[in-house]
């Protein structure tokens, strides 16, 4: 009789996901951090590829995950890169048109399943926007399955041909410093000094500083809030190139106006603002609105279909592009204090429908599951 082994047979291999982010923006990278996270304590075994500064930003590797350098381009070596990295993985997972092309050429040739979420709508005109058709449905028909985190992008996918499009609202962390009520106790009093805003209403808002975050049709509306007494105080927490334009701007015209460039403590601004506000498009699923609504802050937003999916009657909406329906908007609820406590509780019932972010990392465990179970032999 042959002995018995001392040890026990080797179990499965943990699944192995590989998560491409092309440094897109805030959402997306918050998502891969939070599913990230989760997939680890899970047992999986995840690698982020991501640019140098978004895994410093984010810190993939301090919640278990490796991580890859893998730049934004989509030039030979980026994708080569890519291809070695994903070597041996039993899923890809990649977050944005940009991020997904990339996957899809890297894995060419590969039986690896692809996933894809589309967190935004990228937005092109003339012949740009005949290039994006042809990017989304190159990247649509390499995928297994495609991840929109708002009805129209799902929509959007399946226009471009994908086989198997699905609704995935990804959740974003509540920020450090928002826990749903004011404590008097707390830095809102010190943010606030801080930032000049002392006596002062305070309004917030966040996001890199390009085109279709709307900056200035921001500066438009601040035009009417100087007549205002106590006159608001608007920062603005983001960077990007129309800074210096901006800032000219701001001072030209004597308005209310603070950049403060690139923050890290969002949940410190948030904890003290009167309000938020989002005049642009922006992303499809806004993290600034879904933090406003954790933090109980009034939030007045430009209204598109995803927003309004989104936030439901939790916050004032106004025309898209109108700068005088976002100054009226602002004004009205500064000077209307039971309007202000019903939005708060209005986004406290609103975020509570939002998925946790267990339950969107136990519905991206279900796909992966899906698309790698083994198949039953004919």
């Amino acid at each position: 009789m042959s002995p018995v082994s001392s040890h026990a047979p080797p179990g499965p291999s943990p699944l192995h996901t590989v998560q491409v982010l092309g440094g897109g923006n805030a959402g997306s990278s918050a998502h891969v951090r939070s599913l990230a996270a989760g997939l680890v304590a899970r047992g999986v075994r995840v690698t982020v590829c991501a640019p140098d500064e978004t895994d410093l930003a984010y810190d993939f590797t301090g919640i278990g995950a490796g991580h890859v350098p893998v730049p934004r381009s989509s030039d030979p070596a980026s994708v080569a890169a890519l291809r070695a990295a994903c070597s041996g993985a039993d899923l890809v997972h990649a977050h944005g048109l940009h991020a997904s092309l990339r996957a899809a050429l890297a894995l060419s040739g590969r039986s690896t399943p692809l996933v894809v979420t589309w967190h935004d709508q990228p937005h092109a005109e003339g012949a740009r926007a005949r290039l994006l058709r042809l990017l989304e449905r190159r990247v649509v028909r390499a995928a297994t399955v495609v991840l929109g985190t708002t009805s129209h992008l799902v929509d959007r996918a399946r226009r471009r041909g994908a086989r198997d499009a699905r609704l995935a609202a990804v959740s974003v962390p509540r920020p450090r410093g928002t826990d749903g009520h004011r404590d008097p106790e707390s830095s809102r009093s010190k943010v606030r000094a801080e930032l000049g805003s002392t006596g002062r209403p305070l309004l917030l808002a966040v996001g890199s500083l390009d085109r279709l975050r709307e900056h200035g049709l921001l500066l438009d509306a601040a035009h009417a809030w100087r007549r205002l007494d106590p006159q608001p105080l608007v920062a603005v927490a983001g960077e990007g190139p129309p800074r210096a334009a901006l800032q000219r701007r701001i001072e030209d015209e004597d308005l209310p106006v603070r950049l403060l460039g690139r923050r890290g403590d969002v949940g410190r601004l948030l904890a003290a603002a009167d309000l938020a506000l989002l005049p642009g498009t922006g992303e499809a699923r806004s993290v600034l609105a879904q933090e406003a609504l954790h933090a109980r802050v009034p939030l007045v937003a430009a209204r598109t279909g995803a927003l309004a999916e989104l936030v439901g009657g939790a916050a004032e909406l106004v025309p898209q592009g109108d700068p005088a329906a976002f100054a009226a908007a602002v004004v009205r609820l500064l000077g209307d204090a039971g309007r202000r406590e019903e939005l708060r509780d209005a986004g406290t019932r609103q975020a509570a429908t939002w998925p946790t972010e267990d339950e969107t990392v136990a519905q991206v465990l279900s796909v992966y599951d899906e698309l790698t179970r083994p198949q039953p032999l004919a």
